[in-house]
C-alpha cells in the first residue's frame, strides 16, 4: 500500500528515539514525518510552524463566523458617515 508523505522530510521512529532534536534540526523549521514500519505514524511539527497553523485555523473560523453573520437577516449596515 502507498502513502502520501506531506513533507519532504522523513524520519523513523528509531531515528527520533536516537535523537529528537536532531531529527527536528533536520526538517530545517518544516514538518518531519515520523514513520513507523514505512507508513507516515505523525507529524513532528516545530513550535513556531504549529503556532503558525494555529493561526491559519483561527483564521479559517473567523472567517466562518463572519460569513454566518454576512447572511444573517439581523445584519446591520452602517456607513462610516453614520458614525
Amino acid at each position: 500500500m502507498t502513502y502520501q508523505i506531506l513533507t519532504t522530510t522523513a524520519a523513523s521512529i528509531t531515528d527520533l528515539k536516537k535523537n529528537p532534536m536532531g531529527t527536528v534540526a533536520d526538517g530545517d523549521g518544516g514538518a518531519v514525518a515520523i514513520l513507523n514500519r514505512n507508513e507516515p505514524a505523525f507529524y513532528c511539527v516545530p513550535p513556531e510552524l504549529y503556532a503558525y497553523y494555529r493561526e491559519l485555523a483561527e483564521d479559517a473560523e473567523l472567517n466562518r463566523i463572519a460569513d454566518e453573520r454576512m447572511e444573517d437577516a439581523e445584519f446591520v449596515s452602517v456607513s462610516l458617515d453614520e458614525l
